[in-house]
């Protein structure tokens, strides 16, 4: 009898302690699958992607006046021109999205050997120079900088993409578009000077705008003229000012643009502040005081708000990763890097290397949506649709094919998206950076694919937000941050 119960006994036990082996070992199988997916997706709230109605600013808005700048996007709440006449209204996501396509059309053309510098004349006024290979100036962000003496604040979209600064001037000898901010008058302000049509100062533009500068009739002053990809255009008077950003930082004598004759779609913006890396750029006309060093967070929504700081006195993540800054076939003004490759849900994709390579790549913060070579478009598509088929789908927006229905989820599980640079660097995007949102009901991966493999890669404003872009050009490099700002 206690031979039976001592059998029993030791069969109870071996059964409980099986029982638990694979009760442990499943929570341990079920925590290291949680593990995995933790470090492959992301699983992100849905409110979190809608831009409120109000603005909700960075909490330290006083380390603005330390030099660093507030960036705002020109369609939200928090712009100064947020307020447009009603019968104007906001671009709809389908107008934006084509203004976009513009803008990435006229890159290529840009960096196409069809460009050739076409003559600016006057006759009444200026009149619209001949369509240039210049990058289309409608982009997304704004910061606000004082000019003249004293000094007028405006909104200017600030391009990397760009290289020439201007604003509308007053009298408006031909035509102005529309703007917020009051017209910047120049015979109101006592430090603006004129550039003579002879100086070494006019022969830069041919470079900076794609024209060849022309005479004003009956004087020597100088004459500008930029028509980007969208007809949009600025023909005016090359000019000397001075310039504010901040209450230390002042700066005489700053080459720009003021126009006379202007047309486009700026969203009320007053011009535009060129960060190219052309000599008339204002990263370049600044080099004695920043060392050409300047870097930018682009806010998660338009509701939220960034920065754009001049010079190494900004605060600099300690995770920043830098990659080697190179140049670009017909596109010096470029900011172009080497894409190596691209990884979706930890899974680095199938793409041949010369993909990236025989057709370079730009970084370029007017540029809203990526724009990939078709091969590597194709293959990332692909694998993000495979990740996401719990997940009905929705109709395609404009350039944007992959979009889904998520008006039925509070959250979503969204596969991480890795960049590849070269010198090792890997950059991990924002989960903001990797949906474009046009309603609950179309949220779409927020990349477009070129129509073939040899137009520019163009790594989009979309895909940087939230993260620190440091531009050091002395050094020969850019780097990336994570989760810089709200």
């Amino acid at each position: 009898m206690a031979a039976l119960i001592s059998s029993s006994f030791f069969l109870t036990y071996f059964l409980l302690s099986l029982c638990l082996a694979w009760s442990l070992d499943g929570k341990a199988t079920t925590a290291a699958k949680s593990h995995k997916t933790h470090q492959t997706h992301h699983t992100l709230q849905l409110s979190s992607l809608l831009p409120a109605t109000i603005c909700t600013p960075a909490t330290k808005e006083d380390n603005y006046n330390e030099g660093l700048l507030k960036v705002v996007h020109k369609n939200g709440p928090c712009a100064r021109l947020h307020q447009q006449d009603q019968a104007t209204g906001s671009p709809t996501d389908d107008q934006l999205l084509e203004q976009d396509q513009s803008r990435v059309d006229s890159i290529h053309y840009r960096l196409s050997n069809k460009l050739s510098p076409h003559n600016v004349q006057q006759t009444d006024g200026t009149t619209l120079p001949a369509k240039s290979g210049s990058v289309v100036g409608s982009g997304n962000y704004i910061v606000t900088v004082g000019l003249g003496t004293p000094k007028r604040d405006l909104s200017l979209i600030f391009d990397t993409g760009s290289d020439l600064t201007w604003t509308q001037c007053q009298p408006c000898a031909r035509s102005c578009y529309s703007q917020k901010e009051t017209i910047f008058d120049p015979s109101k302000s006592s430090s603006y000077a004129n550039v003579s049509c002879t100086s070494s100062s006019c022969s830069d533009l041919t470079s900076a705008t794609g024209n060849t500068p022309g005479c004003a009739s009956g004087s020597s002053t100088c004459l500008y003229g930029i028509q980007y990809g969208d007809q949009s255009f600025s023909v005016g008077y090359f000019s000397k000012e001075r310039i504010t950003l901040t209450r230390s930082d002042v700066f005489d004598g700053f080459l720009f643009g003021c126009g006379q004759n202007n047309r486009g779609l700026f969203g009320g913006a007053a011009g535009l502040l060129g960060l190219g890396r052309n000599k008339i750029s204002f990263v370049q006309q600044t080099a004695q005081k920043y060392n050409r060093v300047f870097s930018y967070c682009l806010p998660s929504v338009s509701s939220a708000t960034g920065y754009l700081s001049f010079g190494s006195g900004g605060k600099v993540s300690s995770s920043l990763k830098y990659t080697p800054l190179s140049t670009i076939s017909l596109g010096d003004s470029f900011y172009a890097l080497n894409l190596v490759g691209i990884s979706v849900a930890g899974t680095k994709l199938s793409i041949p290397p010369s993909v990236f390579t025989s057709s370079g790549t730009i970084i370029d913060s007017g540029t809203v949506i990526s724009r990939l070579p078709a091969t590597a478009y194709s293959a990332l598509r692909s694998a993000f649709r495979q990740q996401m088929t719990g997940y009905p789908s929705a109709a395609a927006v404009s350039i944007l094919d992959t979009c889904y229905d998520l008006s039925s989820y509070s959250s979503a599980r969204i596969p991480k998206i890795s960049f590849f640079f070269g010198g090792g660097t890997v950059v991990e995007l924002d989960p903001q950076g990797i949906l474009y949102v046009v309603r609950s009901t179309q949220v779409c991966l927020a990349f477009a694919g070129n129509s073939d493999d040899s137009s520019v890669t163009i790594f989009g404003n979309t895909q940087q937000k939230r993260l620190q872009v440091v531009y050091d050009i002395g050094g020969g490099r850019i780097g990336f941050g994570p989760a810089s700002c709200s």
